[in-house]
């Protein structure tokens, strides 16, 4: 006869699978910090790694897909970075952020008209995902529909201010790319006072502000020479 464990054996035993179980869950937490502490200093392939072994403790977590789609991403394997998506969004249908990357996946891969789907379909899920107004505003950009395209980042900027370094520095090309410079000048110097000192996207702003500063600094130089 098996015995039966008293009460006191019982909420031990309880207390036992609780402390193993939260164990687990630090476990997971620690090392997503892990992943996030390697892609933040570009070792992708590092938090790919680390994320095969959680993805193999989780099968189910769409958001494990996503975040491991999303290193395939920035290492330009498109194919492993779709199917990882895809899985996450067959978890997850809900989740926007994974919709929103395999548009960029697709973006990156050309196709644009599948990118939009999928922004549409991020949108419809969460419209305040700032994120993704951009990522549809750059595109349309691309797809050569400027005033949609100014129109979506708009609309970007209205949600917050979290990326608005980013939002001045897209609106900005768009209009340099209309042939409106002036306007152009004033969003990348906009973008620039958003962008903290060392921020990716502040090397790529002075970039373009210089492009269009040039002829103009140029011109100016013919003229004082008269």
């Amino acid at each position: 006869m098996v015995p039966i464990p008293s009460v006191s054996e019982e909420e031990s035993i309880k207390a036992a699978m609780a402390t193993q179980l939260k164990k687990k869950e630090l476990s997971d937490l620690h090392l997503r910090i892990i992943i996030k502490q390697e892609a933040n200093q570009g070792n992708y392939q590092k938090a790919i790694a680390i994320l095969d072994k959680l993805i193999a403790r989780l099968p189910n977590s769409a958001i494990d897909y996503n975040n491991r789609g999303l290193m395939y991403l920035k290492i330009a394997d498109y194919d492993q970075a779709m199917t990882d998506f895809n899985k996450a969004i067959a978890l997850s249908p809900s989740l926007d952020r994974a919709y929103n990357n395999r548009g960029n996946c697709y973006a990156h891969q050309g196709n644009l008209s599948k990118a939009i789907e999928n922004y549409e379909k991020a949108l419809d899920i969460n419209p305040y995902n700032q994120k993704v107004w951009i990522n549809q505003g750059i595109t349309l950009r691309e797809l050569g529909d400027y005033p949609l395209a100014i129109e979506t980042l708009e609309l970007a900027k209205m949600i917050g201010n979290q990326y608005l370094g980013r939002i001045y520095a897209e609106r900005g090309y768009t209009r340099y790319l209309m042939g409106d410079w002036n306007y152009a000048i004033s969003d990348y110097r906009r973008a620039l006072s958003y962008l903290p000192e060392g921020h990716r996207y502040q090397q790529k702003v002075m970039k373009w502000l210089a492009k269009v500063l040039k002829p103009v600094i140029s011109q100016s130089n013919l003229e004082s020479d008269h």
